[in-house]
């Protein structure tokens, strides 16, 4: 099954619905979001450009469509990182893909939709943030909604330098064309949008994924067309291989006790050695200074096993992320900050969560992204925390910037102003620094006509406070095996069409926010059999009773689900909601792509009906309901009418091609029934009940 995008009207009439009735957006409740405090700045500068906070998806399963950025963005994402983007747009990944239970594993990589499509869920992203900010959905302080985009294209040169892949390039530099595109879908309520200025500058540089074992010659001739080329910033992801395979075996397997990974020393053979990333960045620098651009690394990307584990069946290799990678990102972050100093900004990818992000900000790491964290339990309203930690850190500091937090969080700055400054401003700056109460280092420097020498001295500090997070790392139990082997907790029993523990821990781990909550009326009725007698008679007779016990309810859009299979990891019970739960299509296209599984698709009968197309066990039925008239409902033999009210049968009828014997259960009409409702309840909260009040 293949994503569908919804259109960008669709998906503004669910967010704004949604808003209304449930105070939420794609199902993540105000109380999730990161409200930025007026009296904190956490801004930073990345490529030259301002954001409001230095946190952010990874390019992955939370950066690839129209929603899951929005949702980053409403959690405080300010630097998004998009997935990756390259010339072979129709993979075939492999499923399940993602492995969140303890480290983190996964067998995906680049962008799942098409390129064209993969642009216009960018673009899209990029214009419903906007909009939401006109609107005014949360209280901003001025500048504290600013939000950057970053691609990530790879993996070879060949692949970059095609048409599909360069003009991808050129339109998210200037996507003006794509954006009048897709004004015109700002209609009815939302046309007082439509002439929103919109920056048609939605990236302006470029994160390069290359394959694990790119050559180095490969690396550098790739940064050189982007940067000559493309005219983009570039940030060089490197790989966690740098270290050497005694290094990264001595930490996974010895230090931190991961002893069941298996590493492959051949990805360490054939990946960019440290020589070589020293030399590439060193002649790399000089051309992105003769471009007027910047040059960036990023710590690090996924690290390359063999796979020990039956979860994903077919593929030999897998890769890791989480808790061990953080601690192997965290040591080449430090190695290439002692050898480079503030020359070339570092971002960094690895293990990030609530309890860490903090000090990876005091490192002065720009951007700080995010992925496996936010596949846990609470999904992205897990980003919001890390922010808010922050704040609270910072306030027990007394200082209110980014910058003086990186001075203060671990008091390099107070060790290394004499030696930056001199010994006098230096010394007098670290008994101001050392004092109690709110503080303001920029501003003090500026009284003392100093304010240029500030950049310098958060630069050092971060660099001391990296080298220091680096080694602690490797000595914090949080990050060993011992505090990572537990997987979710299951309670033993199975999933069913209807009715679970109802925890609703599907909905906010999905990427995608395929999976949500439907009300439905409880069913607790005797249903019926239709039979077809060999004279072709139809007899009506009792059968089994049929009951749904609660009204909350959970269902899937297949349009928006990958299969990923988190869903089902933190689910307690057995079976995956996302392959047992009613799974809703967007209409008869998607839903014929997918006949291998059940589900449904909503069609609209004039004047005011619906008629509900389904799978139930293999076996199609479509169910109509138009106002004042008896439901319809049918199989491929079987024609019947029943009371909407009661579910009992009024009458039938036999298609020519039935055979005697045929029976038609009306237990199926009764769930059907119960979710027709359910979605025309529920209105444009859903992405089934939106598509619906679109059309």
């Amino acid at each position: 099954m293949e994503l569908h995008p919804l259109p960008l009207d669709t998906l503004l009439l669910r967010a704004f619905t949604e808003l209304e009735r449930r105070d939420a957006i794609f199902d993540l409740p105000r109380a999730k979001w990161y409200t930025p405090p007026a009296d904190l700045d956490l801004s930073c500068t990345f490529r030259t450009e301002r954001a409001a906070t230095p946190v952010g998806p990874a390019a992955g399963p939370q950066s690839q469509m129209v929603q899951n950025i929005v949702l980053s963005w409403l959690a405080g994402a300010r630097v998004v990182e998009l997935k990756t983007v390259q010339v072979d747009d129709r993979l075939v990944i492999p499923r399940p893909c993602i492995d969140a239970r303890t480290l983190g594993y996964n067998v995906e990589w680049s962008q799942e939709l098409r390129v064209d499509d993969a642009l216009r869920e960018y673009v899209g992203a990029w214009m419903m943030i906007r909009i939401l900010q006109e609107a005014q959905v949360m209280d901003l302080p001025p500048g504290a909604g600013d939000v950057l985009f970053d691609m990530s294209v790879g993996y070879d040169l060949q692949g970059i330098r095609t048409r599909k892949v360069s003009d991808f390039v050129r339109s998210m530099c200037d996507a003006t064309a794509v954006i009048d595109g897709l004004r015109p879908l700002l209609r009815g309520r939302f046309a007082k949008y439509r002439d929103l200025d919109f920056d048609p500058r939605v990236a302006a540089g470029i994160t390069l994924s290359t394959f694990h074992g790119c050559p180095a010659g490969e690396i550098e001739g790739i940064c050189e067309y982007l940067l000559r080329e493309l005219g983009t910033h570039v940030v060089i992801k490197l790989n966690p291989t740098l270290l050497g395979y005694e290094t990264v075996e001595g930490i996974v397997r010895g230090e931190l006790g991961y002893e069941h990974v298996q590493l492959d020393p051949a990805a360490f053979e054939h990946d960019l050695k440290w020589e070589e990333c020293q030399q590439i960045v060193e002649r790399l620098e000089g051309v992105a200074q003769a471009c007027g651009l910047t040059l960036g690394v990023k710590f690090t990307n996924t690290l390359v096993v063999k796979n020990h584990d039956t979860f994903f069946p077919n593929d030999p290799t897998m890769y890791l992320s989480g808790a061990a990678l953080h601690v192997l990102s965290t040591q080449l972050a430090a190695k290439f900050r002692a050898r480079f100093g503030d020359r070339f900004g570092i971002s960094f990818s690895a293990g990030i969560d609530q309890k860490n992000f903090a000090e990876a900000a005091a490192c002065d790491l720009v951007p700080i992204t995010t992925c496996t964290d936010l596949l846990r339990a609470g999904g992205y309203g897990r980003m919001s925390g890390y922010l808010t930690r922050l704040g609270k850190l910072m306030r027990d500091k007394g200082v209110a910037t980014r910058g003086d937090w990186i001075l203060t969080a671990e008091g390099a700055g107070a060790e290394l102003a004499p030696e930056v400054l001199g010994a006098e401003l230096g010394g007098k700056l670290a008994a101001y620094l050392g004092e109690a109460g709110a503080k303001d280092a920029r501003a003090w420097l500026e009284a003392e006509g100093a304010a240029e020498r500030y950049p310098e001295l958060v630069a050092r500090a971060g660099a001391a406070n990296l080298a220091r997070y680096a080694q602690a790392a490797r000595q914090d139990p949080r990050y060993g095996f011992e505090k990572n082997k537990k997987p979710p907790r299951k309670v033993g029993s199975k999933l069913w069409l209807f009715d679970c523990i109802s925890c609703d821990k599907c909905v906010p781990v999905c990427p995608n926010d395929a999976n949500f909550t439907l009300e439905i009326a409880p069913i607790d009725q005797a249903s019926e059999e239709v039979v077809l007698g060999d004279d072709r008679a139809i007899e009506v007779r009792a059968a089994m009773r049929y009951t749904a016990e609660r009204s909350h309810q959970l269902a899937n859009f297949a349009d928006w689900c990958n299969e990923c299979g988190n869903c089902d990891v933190f689910c307690p019970e057995d079976g995956g909601p996302y392959v047992i739960k009613p799974r809703f299509f967007s209409g008869e296209a998607s839903y014929r792509e997918a006949p291998q599984h059940d589900g449904f698709y909503l069609e609209r009968v004039l004047p005011d009906g619906w008629r509900m197309r389904g799978r139930i066990d293999g076996l199609e039925y479509t169910l109509v309901r138009v106002g004042g008239q008896p439901d319809r409902f049918e199989d491929d033999s079987l024609a019947l009418e029943l009371d909407p009210e009661a579910g009992t049968v009024l009458g039938a009828r036999p298609f020519f091609r039935a055979k005697p014997g045929h029976v038609l259960p009306t237990w199926r009409y009764l769930a059907m029934r119960a979710l027709l409702q359910a979605v025309l309840d529920a209105g444009a909260v859903t992405p089934v009940g939106a598509l619906a009040a679109v059309e």
